[in-house]
């Protein structure tokens, strides 16, 4: 099969097509031929080396975090899928991959797609999708009529999380260029920021939650809008002890992410907040739930561009940018394998 992979750590570094062999599945795995991957930050972000300290890969890596595609095999104890189905995904940490026409993956990290939608749409959703769900009802447990400041709410998580946000009944806030206005108010956004024109800390005062996509200095200003008690739930930030102690890090990692988060702990003790950094799981039930509200047509996934397979490079140049409206798409519109 075909696969886009890395052979190295590095900013420089391009992502590099390749053939090597179909995966092979575990007794509660499926194989899954690959009709469309997202481009997420994670993926660059493990191309430079920024997350070694949270996980560990071994060169040559095929990158790619979610996909939709369709069931090839089912293991020997698979119960929930069969060949033929189309399904959507998020593989767990140490099976990424989907830079690729086939992926070997278990049946817990999988759903079956959203039936109103292309499977194209379908593959925009997996990861910001569980992102957003476990940071809204995991971590900062949203309830109605609750603020939240969702940042860069035209970004492919922001656009999910607005929309996400509105079904749960809380008021939105969040930040945009003027090229994002009219797509964040046609998501629901209640109160727009011009971050080139506008302070958000300034505008916005007493808010519950922040849910923050950027880290630096847009995450430090954002304890300034919460109210006491309020909280902040990062996916671009860095970890923290609490991180560590939750996820059995050990103690070298406790010591190494409280000081590099030093500066954050001393803002949610001066303003009184709880800071949670976010390291998504993957989980097919609530892929799942996500599918039905799809199918509700009360979250609509949004793509700004699509691109073949053999652009893959390109299409993370693009996301890099910063420039993209929503999701980033690679076509990969994998070959049946051929039957004896």
């Amino acid at each position: 099969m075909k696969a886009m992979i890395i052979d190295r750590y590095g900013e420089d570094v391009a992502l590099q097509e390749t053939k090597i062999d179909i995966p092979e599945i575990g007794e509660q795995d499926l194989l899954i031929r690959i009709h469309a991957a997202s481009i997420n930050p994670i993926d660059f972000k493990i191309r430079d080396g920024k997350v070694k300290m949270l996980l560990s890969f071994q060169m040559p890596l095929i990158l790619g975090n979610d996909f939709s595609g369709t069931v090839e095999q089912v293991g020997s104890k698979v119960t929930k899928f069969q060949p033929g189905d189309k399904v959507f995904g998020r593989p767990r940490k140490s099976r990424i991959g989907t830079f690729a026409e086939y992926i070997s993956i278990h049946e817990e990290d999988v759903a079956i797609a959203p039936s109103n939608i292309s499977l194209i749409e379908s593959a925009s959703l997996p990861l910001v999708g569980l992102t957003t769900w476990q940071a809204f009802h995991d971590v900062l447990q949203l309830k109605e009529g609750q603020k939240i400041l969702i940042h860069a709410g035209a970004g492919g998580v922001g656009t999910f999380a607005i929309q996400l946000a509105k079904t749960m009944g809380a008021y939105v806030a969040t930040t945009a260029s003027n090229r994002g206005y009219d797509l964040v108010k046609s998501l629901g956004a209640d109160e727009i920021i011009n971050y080139k024109e506008q302070d958000f800390e300034k505008v916005l005062k007493g808010y519950d939650a922040v849910f923050d996509t950027l880290g630096g200095t847009s995450l430090e200003k954002s304890f300034k809008v919460l109210r006491p008690g309020g909280k902040i739930v990062s996916v671009s930030a860095v970890p923290n002890k609490a991180f560590a102690a939750e996820n059995n890090l050990g103690f070298f990692k406790k010591v190494i992410f409280s000081i590099v988060s030093s500066k954050i702990a001393k803002l949610e003790r001066k303003h009184n907040v709880h800071y949670h950094f976010l390291f998504m799981k993957p989980s097919g039930e609530q892929l799942s739930k996500i599918a039905d509200l799809v199918e509700k047509e009360v979250i609509v996934p949004v793509i700004d561009k699509v691109f073949p397979f053999k652009d893959a490079q390109k299409a993370i140049e693009y996301v890099e940018t910063g420039r993209a409206k929503g999701k980033v798409i690679i076509k990969v519109e994998s070959p049946l394998i051929a039957k004896d």
